[in-house]
This record gives C-alpha cells, structure tokens and sequence, in this order.
C-alpha cells in the first residue's frame, strides 16, 4: 500500500466512535509508521458515534475522490422503539416523551413504510452537524437555542421491514437510500405517521456503494496490518 500516493480503506467503525476518531486513528497509525508528520486523511462520509458499520477512509491523492465517494448509495439496519421519543431520536438522549402504540399492527406499520419509499422531504435533526449560520446545528442545541432546519429532498431506494416485535414494539427495518438521509429522521417520521412517536435504538451502515461491511477491517485488524507493514 502507497499511503501518501493514496489509498482508499474501508473500517467497521465501533460503537462510541466518531468517524473522525477513526479518521484521526488511521491518520496516526500511517504516519508514526511511515515517519512523516502530516498526511491528509479523510471520510467519505459521518457516521454517529451511537452507530456501527462501514466508514470509508481515503489518503493522500485520494482524498480527492471524496466528493464522489460521499454520492454512493447507503444501506442500513436500523431497529426502532415505537412509542416514545427523544431530542436526538436516537439513546444519546433520555426519552422525553411516550405515547399510545395500542392501534399499531403488522399491516399499519407495513402500509406506513410503503410511503417513504421513493423520493421525500426530511427535515434533519437538531444534534446534526447540519451548519446554520456557520454554526453546527448541535451546537445550538446543546446549548438550548432553538434553530429552525430547512428540509431536504432525498430519495429511498428500498425499505424493507425485517422484523416486528408488536409486544416489545421494537421495528427493524432495512433502508437504501441517498447521500444525506438521516436515518434517526426516518426513525422520527414513522413515529409520527404511526400516530406515535419513535426513536432509534440500534443502526449499523452495512454497505457504502460496492464496499459491504462484512469487507471492511477493524481498528484491530488495521492496527495488526501496520505493525507488519514495510514500505516500498
């Protein structure tokens, strides 16, 4: 491998991990190793540090690329708790509300699904890294200004339930769809089309174009990778 000619790696991020973590990892990994002190290292795209699955990481010249790599299509799995909600629609926060999920059945949430399959509009959550003004829109969030978001039109590609829990009210659900769909969004909009209130409680990108997460390395594998690595 040509770090500094330009690689284009593939992680299953961790849980807690940001992906400028793994950014920031990877970085240090190559260039404690090559002996340099700069490199350029980049995402092709964030995943939330609540989630796991596939972060794409280039070097070098292929950071160029990146602007193209962040149009790839997306696949994810993401699990669902119908009836209650928090802030950031997904456990970094505590539920701040529950409501009634008594009328909710298999054929209610499966007619509900079919209409977010195509082309909509998604307003992005308020903890997202979405600039208004020059600022993130988190960090009005967490200091407790309001802040308005413009919604945006994405498309979903696919979405296909691959499990209902009508007991535990746990929805899991498998979604396709464009660069800068917010999948704790989509979590929010079923809630609301439900005549309920949702929030998510796992998600796992499991693809980023071609690249499918049961092909990408770990920080450990990673890591193993460089300690027996010699350059050219």
């Amino acid at each position: 491998m040509d770090f500094e000619e330009g690689e284009i790696l593939a992680f299953d991020k961790p849980l807690h991990w940001t992906s400028f973590d793994v950014v920031g990892k990877v970085r240090w990994m190559i260039c404690r190793k090559l002996n340099i002190k700069k490199l350029k290292v980049g995402h092709t795209g964030t995943l939330d540090p609540l989630a796991t699955g596939v972060v794409v990481v280039c070097t070098g010249r292929k950071t160029k690329l990146i602007d193209e790599l962040q149009h790839h299509t997306k696949e994810y799995v993401a699990t669902l708790q119908l009836g209650a909600t928090t802030p950031s629609y997904d456990l970094e926060h505590p539920i701040d509300q529950t409501y009634p999920t008594e009328h909710i059945t298999l054929p209610i949430v499966q007619e509900v699904l079919a209409r977010f399959i195509g082309e909509i509009w998604q307003v992005p959550p308020v903890y997202s890294a979405v600039k208004v003004e020059g600022k993130r829109a988190y960090s009005y969030a967490r200091q407790g200004e309001e802040v308005r978001l413009k919604p945006k039109q994405l498309v979903i590609d696919e979405l296909q339930m691959i499990g209902f829990d009508a007991e535990k009210m746990l929805l899991t659900i498998r979604v396709v769809c464009s660069k800068g769909t917010y999948i704790r969004a989509l979590a929010r909009d079923i809630g609301a089309a439900l005549h309920s209130g949702a929030h998510l409680v796992a998600l796992r990108r499991t693809r980023v174009g071609d690249i499918r997460v049961e092909d990408c390395m770990t920080i450990e594998s990673f890591t193993q990778m460089m300690e027996q690595y010699k350059q050219n």
